[in-house]
């Protein structure tokens, strides 16, 4: 998938007036996971991303530990929003992911967080099963 059509799509699922926007969410919520994860698993994220954007995951001052809470709080400072908001882009970011990361990955990513993180796969979750 290229930048503009990741972006693109991004920008119409946040709902997001501008593409700036969804770079911006999509930095946040990249350089938080890169955060919460191992280099390992933001490597296999990240081959599947726009090279553009895949570096936010790869740059990241991996291997850090906190909970969903300051993973939120995290992503709400980047983003210049407020909590609610950058749970919901966050999910919706996973979401999103879903359809086009292999589920083996998705599901590496998720067994690599702690179990309170499974908040952030809600819409994933509810989409699978919708399906």
């Amino acid at each position: 998938m290229n930048f503009e059509d990741f972006t693109g799509q991004l920008q119409h699922r946040l709902e997001l007036a501008e593409q700036g926007q969804a770079v911006r969410a999509s930095r946040a919520i990249l350089t938080t996971l890169g955060e919460a994860t191992s280099p390992e698993t933001a490597r296999d994220l990240a081959d599947y991303l726009p090279m553009e954007i895949d570096r936010f995951l790869l740059e990241a001052d991996s291997g850090q530990e906190f909970s969903y809470h300051e993973f939120v709080t995290r992503i709400a400072e980047y983003e210049h929003a407020d909590a609610p908001d950058a749970n919901y882009d966050a999910q919706l970011f996973v979401a999103y992911l879903a359809e086009f990361v292999p589920a083996d990955a998705i599901e590496g990513l998720r067994e690599e967080l702690p179990t309170e993180f499974d908040k952030l796969f809600a819409v994933a979750d509810r989409q699978q099963e919708a399906e």
